[in-house]
């Protein structure tokens, strides 16, 4: 068997609801890890791209989070309509999907605007 192509990471990190900062499993990190899932092997790509659940990725303010490796692009905000869209560009075509980009100003940085 061929090495992977691709590994999605999925925030499925879950605060208190009264911590400082929100977490992804109450929008539906689970329900993405699924749809992804699916989505991999109906493009055909189960044994070239695995998607795994991760713990808290810092940006919890873009929620849910995934992020593509070995590009390291990493997209916020995103919802199951998205994901057929991710897999079909990104995984199939090998084109990020800008619109669900992360800034890199807010990439592993204390100074993203939307960091609480």
């Amino acid at each position: 068997m061929p090495l992977f192509e691709h590994h999605l990471f999925l925030c499925t990190n879950e605060r208190d609801e009264s911590a400082s900062r929100p977490s992804c499993l109450p929008h539906g990190s689970k329900k993405l890890k699924s749809a992804f899932k699916d989505a991999i092997k109906d493009a055909g790509l189960k044994h070239k791209v695995r998607a795994n659940e991760s713990g808290c990725l810092d940006q919890c303010e873009h929620g849910p989070v995934v992020v593509v490796y070995p590009e390291a692009v990493w997209y916020g905000k995103v919802h199951l309509r998205d994901v057929e869209e991710i897999v079909r560009e990104h995984l199939v075509g090998g084109r990020p999907v800008e619109r669900l980009r992360l800034s890199e100003a807010c990439i592993n940085s204390d100074r993203c605007p939307h960091r609480k």
